[in-house]
């Protein structure tokens, strides 16, 4: 497939565009991103994070959305893996209102870009509790909450092991290394 991408749009023209287009895109300081296709190991991690936020999270007052758009800042609009946003927004909605948690699964290409330029828009979200990414090649997640104090600390927590545990005190949750990683394979 050859995909003929626009040169610059502005948020508006590109959720009309990528409507109609088949596979992942981001909008990226104006710039149309073509998004490769995860692994395996990239959709059950997803998978089982989905899962668990849905079993653990309030439906009426959380919504946990796979691949939702996420309004980052000026000419970018993200696609995060998993986006947990305020419950109730309309159905016909294309980006998140109040996103609370976001979550990334690496991918060889994307580490670089989930572990800085996202880290660095997604921690300005004044509403954002957590963003979380985890590697789908080792038990592994780097992780961001926000402190009682309503600050993030200058790097990520770095957890290692299907013993860790990732705790959200705003959502009163926590997620083991080993339920995120059930069913997955890694050296």
């Amino acid at each position: 497939m050859n995909v003929q991408l626009p040169a610059r749009l502005d948020k508006a023209a590109f959720l009309d565009w990528v409507e109609r287009q088949d596979g992942r895109f981001e909008l990226v300081k104006g710039r149309v991103v073509m998004m490769v296709g995860g692994s395996r190991n990239h959709g059950l991690i997803a998978g089982n994070l989905f899962l668990a936020l849905s079993h653990r999270l309030d439906r009426k007052q959380w919504s946990v959305i796979a691949e939702f758009g996420l309004d980052a800042e000026a000419e970018t609009l993200r696609y995060p893996d998993i986006v947990v946003d305020r419950a109730g927004g309309p159905g016909g909605d294309r980006t998140a209102t109040a996103p609370v948690l976001l979550v990334e699964v690496l991918s060889p290409s994307t580490a670089g870009i989930d572990l800085g330029d996202k880290a660095a828009e997604y921690l300005r979200l004044a509403g954002l509790a957590a963003y979380l990414v985890f590697s789908q090649d080792e038990v592994k997640a780097w992780t961001w909450v926000r402190s009682e104090r309503g600050e993030f600390s200058a790097g990520p927590g770095i957890l290692q092991g299907r013993e860790a545990v990732v705790t959200i005190a705003a959502l009163g949750i926590e997620l083991s290394l080993s339920e995120v990683y059930a069913e997955v394979e890694v050296s």
